[in-house]
């Protein structure tokens, strides 16, 4: 199963693009769990709970926030991306469903294999156990549980794998898809411009008064707040904590257990594979053929390297002569680890047999158990020291802040003493608009905007905004909402309505020539460059251009299209048609060849999405839209 995933890798990536929140986050158990109907879906009769939705709702929006700049929190939590979030969730849940039911699992022996087989978990070509422990580390987690949610990644994986293998493109349609694509016309084109007609587009005062009138929500301004407001982060607790030397040697000593590194121990193999559902005749062919490499060794023990190279079936170590590098204990498995932990160093081994096969054991090297020095792990002492006390620092005073705040809530300055916090001013801030954090909270918002906050201008309470983070505001400015006059936008609505008219004619002017070129008549137009175009390859041209370019029948040429175009209305003049010549070579080999794949995961992809379509008759889908709705 491993090998599928490894050598189908463009695969993987278009499943995860199509189920984009990780499966980590929950687990299998979690989804095929039983429990309260009281939620934003059931498949297959488990609920998706309002809990596991609001928490893959904010992993999706932090992972957003970063690539859309300046985007409010509305835009974050529309009903567009909450319907999105809900869909994906019921992906997942309908390959675990599918997973478990099917009895598919990922055994240990072939859960260390992938592990230590990831290139950002290697150094140098080697397992690195310290890289290991870091990435785990750094998830928050410990190894047994980031294990186990790997398992039930690849379970997920080892689902959706044969639905890409099984799809079929064809040779036909792929060959005339492929033809399409990279046939070239060469164009020409002319742009009547809106700027043409400006002068003949002006609107009279009734036009904008009507305008106006149709469309009073545009000329509202939103209610708006300035506010001054302080905040408590833990975050930020965190980075002013600063353990002094005698604290982080002192927790040095009292946590050494945690710095050892057991004895690791560097084996070479040669593996014959025999993996333990294989034919009794395979396995006993297996164990004849490592038994006479065994003799070879014996005979020639310097030999190992070359017959590593020659016989050992392990891709990953038989180009390197057998090196495995260096690993501990729990690393491999059981009979592979207890026989490398009884070797000498140098020593050979006799045939050895596991759930892969038969393996011949040369120990090379071995690591005494040493403690990592306090210098080496200094800087993964403090940060530990100041996370915990930082952690503990918000639990302490978070109770406190928002005591403050609520009691004395004339003024944010008595919590700004007491916790050395320091009081920020906000720039306007406009009802439902967009907002800089920590506004980008939709809590927080309703909050200052309250009749309370507004009438009485006192605190706050203390608002969760999320990441540990706490904000008590206290309104300074307001001002209500209005409908700007008539005389202040109506240049704003005279130029609107000019470029809209303006547009209008250039496409009834562009549209009258276009008839006459298709006639024959002559047009007196000036006319661009010839570029060649191709449906892959047609810069600066909009969709509603490149279609129209491509879709008008070319049996007599020059032929003539036309199509609105930024600021006005394009004609294009198709001049010459070049189709694609599949026996080139060179470049146009290699790109055809890398369409012919992309053409496939396409294929691959509406298979998915069709067994996807299929598992939802086999476990049924309800959604209730009023927990899915934002309140």
């Amino acid at each position: 199963m491993f090998d599928l995933v490894r050598n189908n890798k463009k695969f993987i990536q278009l499943v995860l693009a199509l189920i984009m929140l990780p499966f980590a986050l929950w687990g299998v158990d979690s989804y095929v769990r039983t429990g309260s109907s009281d939620g934003v879906a059931t498949v297959g009769g488990t609920p998706i709970t309002v809990g596991e939705f609001q928490q893959a709702l904010r992993e999706q929006q932090d992972r957003l926030r970063p690539q859309l700049d300046n985007v409010g929190q509305d835009v974050l939590d529309s009903p567009e991306v909450r319907r999105g979030v809900l869909e994906e969730l019921i992906s997942q849940r309908l390959l675990a469903l599918y997973a478990s039911q099917s009895k598919l699992m990922v055994s240990d022996e072939a859960l260390v294999r992938f592990i230590t087989a990831v290139p950002s978990l290697q150094e140098d070509g080697k397992f690195s156990r310290e890289r290991y422990q870091a990435l785990v580390s750094a998830r928050g987690m410990s190894v047994e549980m980031f294990e186990s949610q790997v398992k039930r990644d690849l379970v997920m994986q080892q689902a959706m794998i044969p639905v890409g293998n099984a799809a079929v493109s064809g040779r036909i349609p792929s060959d005339s898809w492929l033809a399409a694509q990279l046939e070239e016309r060469e164009v020409s084109e002319t742009l009547l411009r809106a700027e043409q007609f400006a002068a003949d587009s002006k609107p009279d005062a009734a036009a904008i008064k009507r305008f106006y009138d149709e469309n009073r929500q545009r000329f509202e301004k939103p209610e708006q707040v300035r506010v001054e407001y302080l905040v408590l982060s833990q975050n930020k607790l965190i980075e002013n904590a600063k353990p002094g030397d005698e604290e982080v040697k002192a927790w040095y000593k009292s946590n050494e257990t945690r710095y050892k590194q057991g004895e690791q121990r560097q084996a070479s193999h040669i593996l014959i594979r025999a993996d333990k559902s294989a034919p009794e005749a395979d396995v006993k062919a297996g164990q004849a053929k490592a038994e006479q490499i065994l003799a070879q060794l014996k005979a020639n023990p310097a030999d190992f390297a070359k017959l590593a190279k020659q016989h050992s079936q392990d891709p990953g170590s038989a180009e390197k002569g057998g090196d495995l590098g260096y690993f501990g204990r729990g690393m491999m498995v059981k009979p592979f680890e207890e026989t490398v932990f009884s070797l000498k160093e140098n020593q050979l081994s006799d045939v050895v047999r596991s759930d892969f096969g038969f393996h011949l054991i040369k120990l090379t090297g071995v690591r005494a158990e040493q403690v990592r020095p306090l210098a080496a792990v200094r800087d993964e002492i403090v940060a530990e020291m100041k996370r915990q006390a930082g952690t503990k620092l918000y639990a302490e005073v978070a109770e406190g802040f928002a005591n403050i705040v609520y009691e004395q809530s004339d003024s944010l300055k008595p919590a700004a003493e007491k916790y050395g916090l320091t009081i920020q001013a906000s720039e306007w801030i406009a009802k439902g608009g967009q907002s800089v954090a920590p506004f980008t909270s939709p809590k927080l918002l309703q909050t200052i905007f309250s009749d309370d906050a507004i009438k009485s201008k006192r605190n706050t309470e203390a608002v969760d905004v999320g990441g540990n983070t706490l904000v008590s505001a206290r309104v300074t400015e307001y001002r209500p909402a209005a409908l700007e006059p008539l005389e202040s936008v109506s240049n704003a609505i005279e130029k609107v309505l000019t470029r809209e008219s303006a547009i209008t004619q250039a496409g009834t002017v562009g549209q009258a020539q276009l008839d006459k070129l298709k006639k024959g008549e002559k047009v007196n137009l000036t006319w661009s460059a010839v570029r060649p175009l191709s449906r892959m390859h047609a810069p600066n041209l909009s969709a509603e251009a490149r279609n129209a370019i491509f879709s008008v029948s070319t049996k007599k040429l020059p032929a003539y299209v036309g199509a609105n175009a930024p600021g006005g209305f394009a004609l294009y003049r198709i001049d010459t048609v070049k189709p694609f010549d599949s026996t080139a070579g060179g470049d146009v080999a290699s790109r055809s060849q890398a369409l012919r794949q992309h053409y496939g995961q396409v294929i691959a992809q509406e298979d998915l999405m069709g067994w996807l379509a299929a598992l939802r008759q086999r476990f049924p889908v309800t959604i209730n839209t009023a927990a899915l709705e934002r309140k």
